[in-house]
């Protein structure tokens, strides 16, 4: 089926964005499937619209940022995404994290055309029945130390309600189906711990900020193949 040439556009902006760093104009024209010919029209097409991608043929291509779409370039399935993920946070996330994913969603429902606005409203993508497990942790103040890259101080009761005092450096947090799960290095372990947020009494925030950056300890992380989770 032939592609439209606002599609063809769209489809070079969104892999532009998967590139920090330049790409050529070979692998840019084989990723979108036009000819490289194609591909150096369609660039200046988008330069003359305001995108910001810098380089030329034979360097490669990057997109700066602050482009911003229209909201009329969202496909239907974009727009399913958008609403399935909204209800989805909405369910199954904190308070605040819920209403401020309702609150994104109306958002950019608000600047779409009538027909777009419909496909949000009549969405058929639902969601299950909320979680059992609740929370006893402040999750928005786990999430704000994971920003910050602050310590924090638990009191973190296991399976047979023994309850032991940790200093984590929290750097993820996992939302799973039934549970939500703090990714950390614990002290008193002296490792990568998996903390239950149902299990978590009590915390105390701290102004230290841990001795690591969030991003190395989330890379490290990733390389472990298994991480106890403290029950």
């Amino acid at each position: 089926m032939p592609v439209s040439r606002s599609e063809r556009l769209l489809a070079l902006l969104q892999v532009l964005r998967r590139h920090r760093r330049p790409v050529s104009g070979v692998i840019l024209a084989e990723q979108t499937g036009v000819s490289l010919r194609t591909l150096y029209r369609d660039i200046a097409s988008l330069q003359s619209q305001g995108a910001m991608i810098e380089g030329e043929a034979g360097v490669g291509y990057v997109l700066k940022p602050g482009f911003m779409l229209p909201p009329m370039m969202f496909s239907e399935e974009e727009l399913e995404a958008l609403v399935l993920g909204s209800r989805w946070v909405n369910r199954s996330a904190e308070p605040r994290l819920a209403g401020a994913a309702a609150d994104a969603l109306a958002k950019i429902a608000a600047v779409l055309p009538e027909e777009m606005r419909e496909t949000i409203e009549s969405a058929t993508l639902l969601v299950g029945p909320k979680r059992a497990n609740e929370d006893k942790a402040d999750v928005a103040l786990i999430r704000k130390a994971i920003r910050t890259e602050r310590i924090l101080e638990l009191h973190y009761s296991d399976e047979q309600g023994r309850i032991s005092l940790r200093r984590v450096w929290p750097f993820a947090l996992g939302y799973f189906e039934h549970i939500r799960m703090v990714m950390a290095w614990c002290e008193l372990r002296r490792g990568f711990r998996h903390f239950r947020t149902d299990r978590i009494i009590d915390m105390t925030p701290h102004d230290e900020r841990y001795p690591r950056r969030r991003s190395a300890l989330m890379k490290e992380w990733r390389e472990i193949e298994h991480v106890p989770i403290e029950r």
